[in-house]
């Protein structure tokens, strides 16, 4: 079917009560994406003319996030009338008034629906020319769905909601998956015939299905093996077991694709993160967002990762890392701390306890341990001194440092922004730089060591550190008062 046949009205108006939140039931997130997120993207794969999401409760916040993720969909409101058919006459009325084709309806609490799923489902609909196709599934536990009612020679009858279901049908284990394919006018025409007389006092969609039928029109119920792809989503415990039906999905596909996954169990991947051939995630790992990593790297154990671009061969331990660079055969970690604008060279290195933020590290240089690089750029095959911390805040402005290339700074040094370190200088331990260093200089302010004699004997007598320091003193003096007597046995 042409793109310009075909729309997708995706529903959205729900308040999901149930998932007992101040945030609406479909902007809860699995994967990277908000529920909602996952249906329109997949309502976009399918290149349709019109992307219709219908919204009413707290329709503002996702309203917004719609203009912004989703700005080709066009959305409609629900107005005071309930029911999933009421909602879906809503979302007709935003498509054009010579709009003809056919209408695919799905649900935002639905993440796990795909593409092939609805291809499928829509192919079959327009080769057998019918009015209605309903997607179900087979439940062992079908309770609060509604009931597909089969005629003898299994043709679809109609749908009963679960509340107004007989004991009997309840029974029935193939339940309605709540997506739905009509032909537009056909669509049209039936929702002008459904009330509002059942148990819950809304209009059904599935009411529409039924009187297209009674009416002398094709409509057919498809069953999709897979019942995850149907799986809707009412409240956290349903969310958290989607969630990780998703993620193993995911991983497995990461897997077939040459990824190796140790502890899939662990290991979290949203949808957007791309992984290269022969890289390795080691167990407790989480990549998220937008994030990319090359091949042959080695990520984890215990790796949290937003936003971040990995190179080939980096290796990344025990380290939490939002939106920065990380080059080839770099390293990260352990317990190291890269906040946004971190861009590490190759051969780079960000060791223990280090953390980074609006920092530019050469190709080759080292901040192995125990540092703090804010707002700096250091070149290339440098390194950077233990305890070191690069201050650039003022109380008022933040300002930047420069470390040139070939540098050896000293440990526990301190960088008073904005400062210039040249190419090929040196800086002594416990130097606090505040005025530039000239290329090859070394940069160093440390006073002359004085020691009190006695402090500790005459100022905290009585404490062990007093007692062990008299103890030295004495036998010092002892082996010093044997020798000078000429003790025989001193001199053996």
């Amino acid at each position: 079917m042409s793109e310009r046949h075909l729309a997708v009205v995706v529903l959205a108006a729900g308040q999901g009560t149930r998932m007992k939140s101040s945030k609406p039931k479909v902007m809860h997130q699995i994967a990277g994406l908000s529920l909602l997120g996952h249906a329109l993207s997949t309502a976009s794969s399918l290149n349709a003319k019109h992307v219709v999401p219908v919204v009413r409760h707290q329709k503002e916040t996702i309203s917004e996030y719609i203009a912004e993720f989703y700005p080709h969909a066009v959305i409609a409101e629900q107005d005071d009338i309930p029911g999933t058919g009421r909602a879906v006459e809503c979302g007709l009325a935003a498509l054009p008034d010579d709009f003809d084709g056919a209408v695919i309806v799905t649900s935002g609490d639905v993440p796990l629906l795909d593409v092939a799923t609805l291809e499928s489902m829509l192919q079959a609909h327009i080769d057998g020319g019918f009015a209605a196709t309903v997607l179900t599934t087979l439940l062992a536990d079908p309770t609060g769905y509604g009931r597909i009612m089969r005629s003898n020679d299994g043709e679809f009858l109609q749908i009963v909601e679960h509340k107004d279901a007989t004991p009997h049908q309840l029974e029935i284990d193939e339940v309605n998956a709540g997506v739905y394919v009509f032909d537009a006018k056909h669509l049209k025409s039936a929702l002008t015939k459904v009330g509002t007389h059942n148990a819950q006092g809304e209009k059904y969609l599935t009411d529409a299905a039924a009187g297209l039928l009674q009416a002398g029109h094709k409509v057919q119920a498809v069953s999709v093996d897979d019942e995850w792809l149907v799986a809707g989503i009412n409240d956290r415990v349903q969310l958290s077991e989607v969630a990780a039906e998703l993620n193993a999905r995911i991983c497995r596909a990461w897997m077939m694709a040459g990824v190796t996954i140790l502890d899939p169990y662990s290991t979290w991947i949203d949808v957007t993160v791309s992984i290269g051939e022969d890289t390795l995630i080691l167990p407790g790992t989480h990549l998220k967002g937008m994030t990319t990593i090359g091949q042959a790297a080695s990520i984890g154990p215990e790796v949290v990762m937003v936003d971040t671009t990995v190179g080939d061969g980096a290796h990344v331990v025990k380290s939490h890392i939002l939106a920065s660079q990380i080059g080839d055969r770099a390293t990260v970690g352990p317990f190291a701390y890269l906040r946004p604008g971190t861009v590490l060279g190759k051969r780079s290195k960000i060791g223990t306890f280090v953390e980074t933020k609006n920092a530019v590290i050469g190709e080759g240089s080292k901040v192995p341990h125990l540092s703090y690089v804010g707002d700096a750029t250091i070149g290339v095959e440098s390194n950077i001194g233990a305890g070191t911390i690069f201050a650039n805040y003022d109380g008022v402005t933040k300002s930047h440092s420069t470390i040139g290339s070939q540098v050896r700074t000293g440990s526990h040094n301190v960088f008073v922004a904005p400062i210039t370190i040249g190419d090929g200088a040196y800086t002594a331990a416990g130097t606090v730089v505040r005025r530039n260093v000239e290329p090859g200089d070394l940069g160093m302010n440390v006073a002359p060591q004085r020691n009190i004699a006695d402090w500790v004997l005459s100022k905290r007598a009585g404490t062990d550190a007093a007692t062990a320091a008299q103890a030295a003193k004495d036998s010092t003096a002892h082996k010093a008062g044997a020798t000078d007597t000429g003790n025989p046995e001193s001199n053996q």
